[in-house]
């Protein structure tokens, strides 16, 4: 295997926001936009996500692996809708969870994921 490579490293949280390990890419939470609708937070945080990505060369379609986390898990159709939208039938593998964000805001939604970079 190859060196591991971090970038968007993150000294004062201590986190990666992307690893890079072998062929395949682990992407840490995804969150932007907290002040807006679900559809919106949901939205941005594809964003930050395919940000991640380019850093790596890598897209949306690359993810096959996602976990979801909702303020309130009523919200997936939301996420879906977005999704249908982001990832142009590449559909990654997700989970769905609801959670207290450690947030006094108005965080409604974050990502994290997996992506394959092998050819």
């Amino acid at each position: 295997m190859k060196e591991i490579e971090r970038y968007d490293v993150n000294e004062e949280w201590a986190h990666s926001g992307i690893v890079r390990a072998g062929d395949f890419c682990f992407i840490n939470y995804c969150a932007r936009d907290i002040s807006g609708t679900i559809e919106q937070q949901v939205s941005a945080a594809f964003d930050e996500m395919e940000e991640r990505l380019a850093l790596v060369g890598l897209t949306l379609e690359n993810v096959v692996q996602m976990n979801c986390l909702f303020k309130n898990i009523w919200d997936i159709p939301a996420m879906e809708k977005v999704v249908k939208e982001r990832f142009n039938g590449k559909f990654p593998a997700r989970k769905s969870i609801q959670t207290e964000f450690a947030d006094h805001g108005n965080l409604l939604f974050q990502v994290d994921g997996i992506a394959y970079s092998g050819k």
